[in-house]
């Protein structure tokens, strides 16, 4: 039996990447374009799981869980916002939310969690607070990174590389996801944006330390884990 998701969100063109996508991998979606609709719909209690922006017309993705859970309503919600701070994440999470993921996303990671909390299916917090791979360690409700207890300063986009590539450890992981999923390019910017960013990084994660964590793959991008 086909899940069903609801799916609040107002931009037309991300609503469209999200229920395509949704309804490629066999999920029965219904879309709501603003927070009214999105409540009115949610009250039905019968989904499986639903996606709520956070930033909506007419009543905002926090009101809308407000009423959802005030209304005992248990199914899983994953908020999904460009609000990315560690402020912004704790807040959602404790209003009732069990997961946030912020945009840019990659619709791979969105999958897998809704995935989850269907699997799970309670409403119970399911993001991932540590991302670690050996002795590194990004703390996203902190945002702190360390590497054997050792404090590592990063400017945003390089924290925001680490983490997708702490999202991805001991996997190849392309230019071509780097661009989409840390810069929002649908596109070859035709420049070594990518290569220089992650040179910078792997300064600041790997010299001075015993064993390389960010290796290049040659002709595939680049890996983070203990070996090549």
């Amino acid at each position: 039996m086909a899940h069903r998701i609801l799916l609040v969100e107002d931009d037309s063109s991300t609503a469209d990447y999200i229920a395509n996508g949704l309804r490629e991998k066999g999920f029965l979606v219904d879309r709501a374009a603003n927070g009214r609709d999105g409540l009115f719909h949610a009250t039905d209690g019968s989904y499986d799981c639903i996606i709520l922006d956070r930033m909506l017309p007419g009543m905002d993705g926090m009101a809308v869980l407000a009423a959802i859970r005030a209304a005992s309503i248990a199914t899983p919600v994953l908020i999904l916002s460009a609000m990315s701070s560690p402020e912004d994440r704790v807040s959602g999470l404790t209003s009732g939310s069990d997961d946030y993921l912020t945009k840019p996303f990659v619709f791979a990671e969105l999958l897998a969690r809704v995935r989850l909390l269907i699997r799970r299916g309670v409403a119970g917090p399911a993001v991932e607070t540590r991302l670690v791979c050996d002795d590194l360690e990004m703390d996203l409700l902190a945002h702190r990174v360390k590497r054997a207890g050792k404090p590592i300063d990063l400017q945003p986009r390089e924290y925001r590389l680490l983490e997708f590539m702490l999202q991805h450890v001991d996997q190849v992981v392309t230019r071509t996801m780097l661009l989409e999923g840390v810069w929002d390019y649908h596109f070859d910017p035709g420049t070594n944006v990518t290569d220089v960013h992650v040179s910078r990084l792997r300064k600041k994660i790997d010299e001075g330390f015993a064993r390389p964590l960010l290796h290049t793959v040659r002709g595939s991008g680049y890996k983070l884990g203990t070996e090549r």
